[in-house]
Protein backbone atom coordinates (compact mmCIF):
# COMPACT_ATOMS: atom_id res chain seq x y z
CA UNK A 1 0.00 0.00 0.00
CA UNK A 2 1.02 3.57 -0.65
CA UNK A 3 0.72 6.38 1.87
CA UNK A 4 -0.34 9.43 -0.16
CA UNK A 5 -0.30 12.89 1.42
CA UNK A 6 -1.17 16.33 0.09
CA UNK A 7 1.57 18.94 0.48
CA UNK A 8 -0.04 22.36 0.36
CA UNK A 9 1.55 24.92 -1.99
CA UNK A 10 0.67 28.47 -3.06
CA UNK A 11 -2.97 29.37 -2.35
CA UNK A 12 -4.74 26.17 -3.32
CA UNK A 13 -2.32 23.68 -4.93
CA UNK A 14 -1.64 20.19 -3.67
CA UNK A 15 1.62 18.38 -4.41
CA UNK A 16 0.99 14.67 -3.83
CA UNK A 17 3.66 12.61 -2.04
CA UNK A 18 3.76 8.82 -2.38
CA UNK A 19 5.54 6.94 0.40
CA UNK A 20 5.64 3.54 2.10
CA UNK A 21 6.47 3.08 5.81
CA UNK A 22 9.62 0.98 5.41
CA UNK A 23 10.72 2.40 2.07
CA UNK A 24 13.52 5.01 2.09
CA UNK A 25 12.21 6.60 -1.13
CA UNK A 26 9.38 8.97 -2.02
CA UNK A 27 7.68 10.06 -5.25
CA UNK A 28 5.99 13.42 -5.73
CA UNK A 29 3.45 14.58 -8.31
CA UNK A 30 3.39 18.08 -9.82
CA UNK A 31 5.77 19.96 -7.49
CA UNK A 32 5.09 23.58 -8.38
CA UNK A 33 7.14 24.61 -5.35
CA UNK A 34 10.17 22.74 -4.00
CA UNK A 35 9.98 24.01 -0.41
CA UNK A 36 7.01 21.93 0.83
CA UNK A 37 8.61 18.83 -0.72
CA UNK A 38 12.03 19.48 0.84
CA UNK A 39 10.44 20.09 4.23
CA UNK A 40 8.33 16.92 4.01
CA UNK A 41 11.22 14.72 2.90
CA UNK A 42 13.39 16.02 5.72
CA UNK A 43 10.64 15.33 8.26
CA UNK A 44 10.07 11.83 6.89
CA UNK A 45 13.79 11.16 6.32
CA UNK A 46 13.10 10.03 2.75
CA UNK A 47 15.01 10.42 -0.51
CA UNK A 48 13.28 11.61 -3.67
CA UNK A 49 13.13 8.80 -6.22
CA UNK A 50 10.90 10.27 -8.93
CA UNK A 51 8.80 13.28 -9.94
CA UNK A 52 5.65 12.73 -12.00
CA UNK A 53 4.46 15.70 -14.07
CA UNK A 54 0.97 15.94 -15.62
CA UNK A 55 1.40 19.16 -17.64
CA UNK A 56 3.67 22.15 -18.18
CA UNK A 57 2.02 24.92 -16.14
CA UNK A 58 4.46 26.57 -13.68
CA UNK A 59 2.35 25.79 -10.60
CA UNK A 60 2.99 22.12 -11.43
CA UNK A 61 6.61 22.31 -12.56
CA UNK A 62 8.20 25.27 -10.77
CA UNK A 63 9.96 23.20 -8.11
CA UNK A 64 11.64 20.70 -10.45
CA UNK A 65 15.00 22.47 -10.80
CA UNK A 66 15.55 22.90 -7.06
CA UNK A 67 14.54 19.30 -6.37
CA UNK A 68 16.91 18.06 -9.07
CA UNK A 69 19.71 20.06 -7.47
CA UNK A 70 19.06 18.27 -4.18
CA UNK A 71 18.68 14.83 -5.84
CA UNK A 72 20.65 14.86 -9.13
CA UNK A 73 19.63 11.28 -10.00
CA UNK A 74 15.89 11.86 -9.57
CA UNK A 75 13.68 10.55 -12.37
CA UNK A 76 11.58 13.37 -13.85
CA UNK A 77 8.75 11.82 -15.85
CA UNK A 78 6.26 13.84 -17.87
CA UNK A 79 4.35 14.30 -21.11
CA UNK A 80 6.32 13.78 -24.33
CA UNK A 81 4.00 16.23 -26.09
CA UNK A 82 5.08 19.03 -23.73
CA UNK A 83 8.78 18.17 -23.46
CA UNK A 84 9.77 21.46 -25.13
CA UNK A 85 7.99 23.32 -22.30
CA UNK A 86 9.41 21.08 -19.52
CA UNK A 87 13.11 20.95 -20.42
CA UNK A 88 14.22 19.10 -17.27
CA UNK A 89 12.28 15.91 -18.05
CA UNK A 90 14.49 12.82 -17.95
CA UNK A 91 11.74 10.55 -19.30
CA UNK A 92 9.01 11.43 -21.80
CA UNK A 93 5.82 9.37 -21.75
CA UNK A 94 2.51 9.18 -23.60
CA UNK A 95 -0.74 7.20 -23.82
CA UNK A 96 -0.27 3.54 -22.95
CA UNK A 97 3.27 3.81 -21.58
CA UNK A 98 4.01 2.10 -18.28
CA UNK A 99 5.95 3.98 -15.60
CA UNK A 100 7.63 1.44 -13.34
CA UNK A 101 8.38 2.73 -9.85
CA UNK A 102 10.74 -0.06 -8.90
CA UNK A 103 11.30 0.65 -5.16
CA UNK A 104 7.51 0.72 -4.69
CA UNK A 105 6.59 -2.29 -6.82
CA UNK A 106 3.97 -0.13 -8.57
CA UNK A 107 3.44 0.47 -12.27
CA UNK A 108 1.53 3.54 -13.43
CA UNK A 109 -0.17 3.54 -16.80
CA UNK A 110 -0.05 6.84 -18.70
CA UNK A 111 -3.33 8.26 -20.02
CA UNK A 112 -3.37 11.13 -22.54
CA UNK A 113 -5.80 13.81 -21.27
CA UNK A 114 -5.75 16.78 -23.69
CA UNK A 115 -8.02 19.74 -22.99
CA UNK A 116 -6.64 21.86 -20.16
CA UNK A 117 -3.35 21.75 -22.07
CA UNK A 118 -2.81 19.86 -25.32
CA UNK A 119 -0.24 17.43 -23.93
CA UNK A 120 -1.78 16.87 -20.48
CA UNK A 121 -1.44 13.33 -19.11
CA UNK A 122 -2.58 11.34 -16.09
CA UNK A 123 -1.01 8.45 -14.18
CA UNK A 124 -3.16 5.46 -13.15
CA UNK A 125 -2.39 2.41 -11.04
CA UNK A 126 -5.55 0.81 -9.64
CA UNK A 127 -7.01 2.35 -7.53
CA UNK A 128 -4.89 5.52 -7.71
CA UNK A 129 -5.38 8.23 -10.35
CA UNK A 130 -3.25 11.39 -10.57
CA UNK A 131 -5.06 13.58 -13.09
CA UNK A 132 -3.53 17.05 -12.63
CA UNK A 133 -5.98 19.74 -13.75
CA UNK A 134 -8.26 17.55 -15.91
CA UNK A 135 -10.83 16.41 -13.36
CA UNK A 136 -11.53 18.24 -10.10
CA UNK A 137 -13.96 17.32 -7.37
CA UNK A 138 -17.21 18.80 -8.63
CA UNK A 139 -15.54 20.34 -11.67
CA UNK A 140 -12.96 20.13 -14.43
CA UNK A 141 -10.04 22.15 -15.77
CA UNK A 142 -10.29 25.29 -17.84
CA UNK A 143 -9.73 25.11 -21.58
CA UNK A 144 -6.40 26.88 -21.94
CA UNK A 145 -5.19 25.06 -25.06
CA UNK A 146 -7.63 22.33 -26.08
CA UNK A 147 -11.27 22.24 -27.17
CA UNK A 148 -14.38 21.34 -25.22
CA UNK A 149 -14.69 18.16 -27.29
CA UNK A 150 -11.13 17.15 -26.37
CA UNK A 151 -11.64 17.73 -22.64
CA UNK A 152 -15.00 15.94 -22.71
CA UNK A 153 -13.31 12.96 -24.37
CA UNK A 154 -10.54 13.01 -21.75
CA UNK A 155 -13.09 13.03 -18.94
CA UNK A 156 -14.93 10.12 -20.58
CA UNK A 157 -11.67 8.15 -20.46
CA UNK A 158 -11.49 8.78 -16.72
CA UNK A 159 -15.19 8.04 -16.22
CA UNK A 160 -14.58 4.58 -17.71
CA UNK A 161 -12.16 3.67 -14.91
CA UNK A 162 -13.49 1.55 -11.99
CA UNK A 163 -15.91 3.31 -9.65
CA UNK A 164 -13.56 2.83 -6.68
CA UNK A 165 -10.80 4.83 -8.38
CA UNK A 166 -9.32 7.36 -5.94
CA UNK A 167 -8.88 10.70 -7.68
CA UNK A 168 -5.91 12.86 -6.71
CA UNK A 169 -6.36 16.22 -8.42
CA UNK A 170 -4.17 19.19 -7.69
CA UNK A 171 -6.30 22.12 -6.51
CA UNK A 172 -8.57 22.82 -3.55
CA UNK A 173 -11.35 24.17 -5.77
CA UNK A 174 -14.05 21.89 -4.41
CA UNK A 175 -16.36 24.31 -2.60
CA UNK A 176 -16.36 26.80 -5.49
CA UNK A 177 -17.00 23.95 -7.93
CA UNK A 178 -19.90 22.67 -5.85
CA UNK A 179 -21.56 26.09 -5.79
CA UNK A 180 -21.58 26.01 -9.58
CA UNK A 181 -22.69 22.38 -9.67
CA UNK A 182 -25.68 23.23 -7.45
CA UNK A 183 -26.64 26.05 -9.80
CA UNK A 184 -26.73 23.44 -12.58
CA UNK A 185 -28.54 20.71 -10.58
CA UNK A 186 -30.17 22.34 -7.53
CA UNK A 187 -32.29 19.25 -6.78
CA UNK A 188 -29.39 16.75 -6.72
CA UNK A 189 -29.57 15.30 -3.18
CA UNK A 190 -26.17 13.59 -3.41
CA UNK A 191 -24.65 16.91 -4.38
CA UNK A 192 -26.29 18.73 -1.47
CA UNK A 193 -25.01 16.08 0.96
CA UNK A 194 -21.52 16.18 -0.50
CA UNK A 195 -21.37 19.98 -0.22
CA UNK A 196 -22.18 19.77 3.50
CA UNK A 197 -19.50 17.10 3.94
CA UNK A 198 -16.87 19.23 2.17
CA UNK A 199 -17.85 22.36 4.11
CA UNK A 200 -17.21 20.46 7.37
CA UNK A 201 -13.80 19.34 6.10
CA UNK A 202 -12.75 22.87 5.17
CA UNK A 203 -14.02 24.29 8.46
CA UNK A 204 -11.63 21.84 10.14
CA UNK A 205 -8.85 22.94 7.75
CA UNK A 206 -8.81 19.51 6.10
CA UNK A 207 -8.45 18.81 2.38
CA UNK A 208 -11.56 17.80 0.45
CA UNK A 209 -9.28 15.59 -1.66
CA UNK A 210 -8.80 12.92 -2.73
CA UNK A 211 -12.25 12.16 -4.06
CA UNK A 212 -13.46 8.98 -5.74
CA UNK A 213 -14.97 8.32 -9.13
CA UNK A 214 -18.27 6.92 -7.80
CA UNK A 215 -18.90 10.19 -5.93
CA UNK A 216 -17.93 12.32 -8.90
CA UNK A 217 -20.31 10.40 -11.17
CA UNK A 218 -23.13 11.45 -8.84
CA UNK A 219 -22.23 15.08 -8.18
CA UNK A 220 -19.96 16.44 -10.93
CA UNK A 221 -21.94 18.07 -13.75
CA UNK A 222 -19.04 17.63 -16.18
CA UNK A 223 -19.28 13.84 -15.74
CA UNK A 224 -23.08 13.91 -16.06
CA UNK A 225 -23.44 15.30 -19.57
CA UNK A 226 -24.91 12.01 -20.85
CA UNK A 227 -27.88 12.65 -18.53
CA UNK A 228 -30.92 13.21 -20.77
CA UNK A 229 -32.78 15.28 -18.19
CA UNK A 230 -29.80 17.65 -17.93
CA UNK A 231 -29.48 17.84 -21.71
CA UNK A 232 -33.18 18.70 -21.94
CA UNK A 233 -32.93 21.34 -19.21
CA UNK A 234 -30.19 23.13 -21.14
CA UNK A 235 -31.69 22.47 -24.58
CA UNK A 236 -28.81 20.35 -25.79
CA UNK A 237 -29.13 17.07 -27.65
CA UNK A 238 -25.57 15.78 -27.25
CA UNK A 239 -23.25 15.24 -24.30
CA UNK A 240 -20.51 17.30 -25.98
CA UNK A 241 -22.95 20.15 -26.58
CA UNK A 242 -24.00 20.19 -22.94
CA UNK A 243 -20.39 19.93 -21.79
CA UNK A 244 -19.41 22.92 -23.95
CA UNK A 245 -22.29 24.97 -22.56
CA UNK A 246 -21.52 24.08 -18.95
CA UNK A 247 -17.81 24.84 -19.38
CA UNK A 248 -18.68 28.28 -20.83
CA UNK A 249 -21.16 28.90 -17.99
CA UNK A 250 -18.56 27.94 -15.40
CA UNK A 251 -16.07 30.40 -16.90
CA UNK A 252 -18.59 33.23 -16.27
CA UNK A 253 -19.93 31.95 -12.94
CA UNK A 254 -19.72 34.25 -9.92
CA UNK A 255 -20.31 32.21 -6.80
Amino acid sequence: MLTINPLAAFEDNYIWSLCQPDNPFCVVVDPGDAEPVLKFLQQQQKSLYAILITHHHPDHTGGIAQLQQAWPDVRIIGPAAEAAKIPLLTEQVQQGDLVQLFPFNYNFKVIDLPGHTLGHIGFYSKPYLFCGDTLFSGGCGRLFEGTAAQLHHSLQKLAALPADTIVYCTHEYTLANLRFALSVEPDNQALQDYQRHCQRLRQSDKATLPTDLATEQQINPFLRCENKALQQRYQQDTAVGLFSQLRAMKDQFKS
